[in-house]
């Protein structure tokens, strides 16, 4: 659920008596604090404000809409793809996001639009070949051609922060975000292998009350095991992804694009590519996925972000709301 702003519907009560101006008012602050049990708190998005958990839950979510545009949540265990990515951080610090958890600017998470959280993804930034794995907890990004939104901390790892965008290609681990998302039904926490002090007892009292029977030991549950592949530890329950950077070979050359649409008919390719052939060089490209033949309606390659961005806008206002930055 997502915040409403009260605010701007209750400013326009023209006329009303003073009394009943703020009777709405007082009603509008108490919704806007309770409306949300989970938004999305990074750029684009609407947030929850006051005292959070920082455990947080598993969620997947039900499709949402955001700016016009549909979202569909999904445990999506093959998910692959490359686009934009950007980074949140200041203004953002110790919110809530989305699955309840508490943003941290300094730990190693995303938002992503409709991946399962929490779940783990490797984000390779196709410029430099430099690769992180990171803990997605929260939606969006909501603004422009993004695939996916950093943290401050993930943002400079891949070496993105100055220049606020990056190119990355965006991979889900399917058994490691499978281990997290357990842990997080469970509400356990996940267990690494022991590598710190044995732990000592706590001092006891001067006075002693004995003939008491045993306290009854409370229900356990079975610990998940921890993502043996991927390197962090542990706060609240949570698996939080070390900050480790990877070296990945990358293939230079790397173009961005905005495709307008894709289709299994090629019909309804090229008709769209006609629509939209006025914003820019547009083309038809053809992907199989499993036994289906696509067709992707593409403009480019568009030489930075900023133009890319103009060209999607354009795209989206011409009625193509499903439009997006990728890049190949």
């Amino acid at each position: 659920m997502f915040a409403i702003d009260i605010g701007s519907r209750t400013g326009s009560l023209v006329g009303l008596g003073q009394r009943l101006v703020s009777a709405v008012s007082m009603l509008a602050s108490l919704l806007m604090l309770t409306a949300c049990a989970g938004g999305y708190s990074g750029p684009g998005g609407v947030g929850d404000r006051g005292k959070l958990a920082s455990h947080g839950t598993y969620k997947v979510g039900n499709p949402y809409q955001i700016n016009g545009v549909w979202y569909y949540p999904a445990e999506d265990y093959a998910y692959d793809e490359t686009g934009i990515a950007s980074w949140y951080g200041p203004g953002f610090h110790k919110e809530r996001t989305a699955n309840g958890e508490t943003f941290d600017q300094e730990s190693i998470t995303a938002a992503h639009k409709t991946l399962p959280m929490p779940s783990l993804v490797r984000v390779t930034n196709l410029d430099n070949g430099r690769s992180v794995v990171v803990r997605v907890n929260d939606r969006g990004p909501f603004v422009g051609g993004r695939i996916i939104d950093m943290s401050h901390r993930s943002a400079q790892l891949l070496g993105f922060d100055r220049g606020g965008t990056a190119k990355v290609r965006v991979q889900i681990l399917a058994d490691e975000s499978r281990a997290v998302a357990a842990a997080a039904r469970a509400g356990t926490p996940i267990e690494l292998s022991d590598t710190g002090p044995a732990p000592r007892a706590a001092p006891r009292g001067a006075v002693e009350v004995g003939g008491l029977p045993p306290p009854t030991p409370p229900a356990s549950r079975p610990p998940v095991a921890a993502p043996a592949t991927v390197a962090g530890t542990t706060e609240d329950g949570r698996f939080l992804p070390a900050a480790e950077v990877r070296q990945e070979p990358v293939e230079t050359g790397h173009q961005i694009y905005v495709q307008a649409g894709s289709f299994s008919q090629y019909d309804n390719a090229t008709h769209l590519r006609d629509r939209v052939a006025g914003f820019g060089p547009a083309s038809i490209s053809q992907a199989r996925i499993g036994a289906t033949q696509f067709y992707r309606v593409r403009l480019g390659p568009i030489e930075s972000v900023d133009k890319a961005d103009a060209v999607l806008a354009r795209v989206v206002g011409a009625g193509n709301s499903n439009a997006r930055v990728i890049v190949d």
